[in-house]
């Protein structure tokens, strides 16, 4: 299967690189207005294909990405320090006007997976600018990562027998949706308390501020994200190339809140399949309202 990646920054060559030793596809190409650049990338990518799955990985212009199954889109200006995702919005819309026709003309069957920030608003920007294709943006995946990591930290277990959502917006209105957190199946807390380890509100606090402000945090120590999100972003286009119909935070269009947000969705060929609401409180519910609402006053701008 070949995935193409738009915007050989960063992010899009993190994971390419992160699809080349998962095996996440069998051809990779990656597309950068800067062509020295995304040559470079494909060509160190390239090097570690053989010591790994044996992906053919190039670099080219829009038109080689004829054939694609799905095409990461990471191209676009990156968050700097003290700047929110949604300062982002202008530069980014006006780069997505210029290349989004461009990609559907050269793969207009190819998913398209949104990586570039303010990712929820640019999902609801490309829906309308491909109506033809299918559409997802990475949503909250990685949230939803760093809150079961830190979870699994206080948890003292293995972070992949953690489970729980951030909900709604990529940003500062995400939604920790505790009553979705579990711990090998039990609620967090009755995890917490068989096992006789601390669990207070103040914990609950220091979780969501450590998954709220991750993103700020790397990039004033480093200027960028780009490990996390890679890999992320690897695990999308695995479950769309084989037809996983994996349960993940992505963002999409979402009737009942009028924007794209992030939702638990099955994803598989196609994208998203369908979209499972999980059993909030009502305080949840209210906030989950609310950081739509922080979507829709953004959209609008546009």
């Amino acid at each position: 299967m070949k995935v193409g990646v738009v915007g050989a920054g960063l992010v899009g060559a993190t994971a390419a690189y992160a699809m080349t030793l998962r095996d996440s596809c069998s051809e990779l190409v990656l597309v950068d207005k800067d062509v020295k650049r995304a040559r470079a990338e494909a060509q160190d990518i390239a090097h570690a294909s053989p010591i790994s799955h044996g992906a053919r990985v190039s670099s080219g212009n829009y038109a080689s990405l004829e054939g694609s199954k799905v095409v990461v889109i990471a191209a676009g200006a990156n968050q700097q320090p003290g700047e929110s995702r949604l300062d982002l919005l202008a530069k980014n819309a006006a780069i997505f006007r210029e290349l989004i026709a461009q990609i559907t003309q050269a793969a207009p069957d190819a998913v398209l997976l949104i990586a570039t920030n303010p990712v929820d608003i640019l999902t609801q920007l490309t829906v309308q600018l491909a109506p033809g294709s299918a559409v997802l943006g990475s949503g909250t995946v990685l949230d939803s990562a760093r809150f079961r990591h830190l979870m699994a930290q206080h948890a003292g277990v293995d972070a992949t027998h953690v489970h729980g959502y951030v909900l709604g917006e990529h940003g500062d209105s995400e939604v920790m949706a505790w009553s979705t957190a579990t711990v090998a199946g039990l609620p967090i807390e009755h995890f917490m308390k068989e096992r006789g380890r601390q669990w207070t509100a103040d914990i609950r606090s220091e979780i969501e501020a450590g998954t709220r402000d991750a993103a700020a945090a790397i990039i004033e120590g480093k200027r960028a994200t780009y490990y996390g999100i890679g890999a992320a972003l690897a695990r999308i286009v695995e479950r769309i190339v084989g037809d996983r119909r994996a349960v993940l935070t992505v963002s999409a269009p979402t009737p009942e809140f009028g924007v794209c947000l992030s939702l638990p969705r099955i994803v598989g060929a196609g994208g998203v399949q369908d979209t499972v609401m999980p059993n909030l409180t009502k305080e949840e519910k209210q906030a989950l309202k609310a950081s739509a609402g922080v979507l829709k006053k953004a959209v609008s701008s546009l």
